[in-house]
């Protein structure tokens, strides 16, 4: 496990560093797929810099922050291989990687002042460890998340199966950029969206961007999408080709065929796909259906159309669990606690200042009545709920408010076992999405022990309150 005192200077000798062939990904580029780098048991070095991208056509150059020379850079490896990543900064503000859905260690899941320390400019952090499941799943900052985010500092993450059996295998990032007509960037965070359903992006793209089409290598092909959106709910068809569920939050489920699914911001979709000659992926969630991306493909294939993953393994009895009603809450009401205690790190070391940096002036939202405090106040809060490591949980996340929130658990993977409004199948993932007025239950085994956060992910309810942690010991 990682300490602070193996926070790197800029002497990174025998990393690869991860780099392109072209310094920007643009509309000119007209495959729509995404760069991909091999990093299973490789050192690889990821730098968070400024660069400037053409997003908008006719537009002025959009001063993005990135991880690489082209946005939405997707590391993939084996499962069982060894994640190492060194993240140099090279912003103006400290940073750090969050491995969103991935049981990783504690020490290695990115937070600032809960995990590890920020990453401050001219600084370096080695992440290194084995990710236990297959799946997709993608990481981002976890500070400041609304800003570094919204400039795109954000990646994928493919953990494959040992075996391989789609013909072709394409990665999907949605993410809205807040950008006027001249590719300028909006303030990517105001009161009457971080108080209501989130401020949207202007510029709706796919794989960076705006309503690709992308060729396909085969019919039978495996299409991986993630949410990578602040702030937009998705309501995810297909027209010209069908699909079948066959993972959720890079979990593997039953196969069902896809009519429709919510993917909210942070979740993941893997689908099976017997594409036609055209196929249109549907926004049906808009006062028009959008066309996200058209897929196309010439041609036939003798390889049987594959719709499953291995047998999913899914938990639904929790022995003796401890049991709890998790308020999503709104309102001025919620207040940091008047006894904080600090941090503990892995290491070791403690941590009593919070940064104003990772937190909003405003509070809108609460969990369980408390927010998350804001930069009045000098310390973190107390944990939401503390367990022995191996104990069975039942959360029932009851939202009260008028919007949705997709609630999201670090270090551990909830079966979502019932729904008041929203019918899903039996299925586990890391982010569930809880509708108005919804009363999701979940159960989970505390078996990972740390600081873990559990936050809503629109990230401006997590910025103005919606965020806790719990410890597993």
């Amino acid at each position: 496990m990682t300490t602070r005192r193996e926070f790197l200077s800029f002497g990174t000798a025998g990393l690869l560093p991860l780099t392109g062939c072209m310094s920007v990904f643009d509309a000119s580029d007209g495959s729509g797929r995404l760069p991909e780098t091999r990093v299973g048991n490789k050192a690889i070095v990821l730098t968070a810099r400024e660069q400037d991208i053409s997003l908008v056509p006719a537009g002025k150059a959009t001063p993005a922050w990135l991880y690489s020379d082209k946005v939405f850079p997707v590391l993939r490896m084996k499962q069982g291989e060894t994640l190492d990543i060194t993240l140099r900064n090279e912003l103006q503000e400290h940073s750090s990687i969050h491995w969103h859905g991935v049981r990783g260690p504690n020490g290695m899941d990115g937070v600032p002042y809960l995990t590890q320390m920020p990453v401050l400019p001219g600084q370096a952090f080695r992440y290194r460890f084995v990710p236990p499941d297959a799946g997709t799943f993608f990481f981002h900052p976890h500070c400041d998340t609304a800003t570094q985010l919204g400039r795109g500092l954000v990646g994928a993450l493919v953990v494959e199966e040992k075996q391989q059996t789609f013909d072709d295998d394409l990665v999907l990032v949605l993410k809205d950029w807040r950008v006027d007509a001249e590719g300028r960037f909006l303030p990517f965070s105001t009161p009457s969206g971080a108080s209501r359903a989130g401020t949207f992006g202007e510029w709706r793209t796919v794989n960076g961007l705006q309503s690709p089409r992308i060729k396909l290598r085969a019919s039978n092909a495996r299409v991986r999408l993630i949410n990578a959106d602040a702030t937009r709910i998705s309501q995810i068809g297909l027209v010209g080709g069908s699909a079948h569920v066959i993972a959720i939050d890079g979990n593997p489920v039953e196969p069902f065929p896809l009519g429709t699914w919510r993917l909210g911001p942070a979740m993941r979709l893997d689908l099976a796909l017997k594409a036609g000659a055209e196929t249109h992926l549907i926004d049906y969630f808009a006062p028009s259906p959008v066309t996200l991306a058209t897929l196309t493909f010439q041609g036939s294939t003798s390889t049987p159309y594959q719709t499953s993953l291995v047998s999913p393994k899914i938990q639904t009895e929790f022995t003796k669990p401890w049991q709890h009603t998790l308020e999503l809450g709104s309102g001025l009401e919620g207040s940091a606690e008047t006894s904080p205690q600090p941090i503990v790190l892995p290491d070791g070391k403690t941590i009593d200042l919070a940064d104003s940096l990772c937190l909003a002036t405003d509070t809108f939202w609460t969990l369980d009545g408390k927010a998350w405090p804001g930069r009045s106040h000098s310390t973190l809060p107390l944990p939401l709920f503390s367990f022995a490591r191996g104990e069975n949980v039942i959360l029932d996340l009851e939202n009260t408010t008028s919007r949705a929130h997709p609630i999201h658990i670090h270090g551990h993977t909830m079966t979502v076992l019932a729904a008041s409004l929203l019918h899903r199948p039996l299925h586990r993932a890391d982010t569930v999405l809880v509708l108005p007025n919804e009363r999701v239950t979940v159960g989970f085994v505390a078996d990972n022990p740390g600081n873990w956060m559990i936050h809503c992910h629109v990230i401006e309810h997590q910025e103005t309150g919606m965020m806790g942690w719990f410890r597993v010991s």
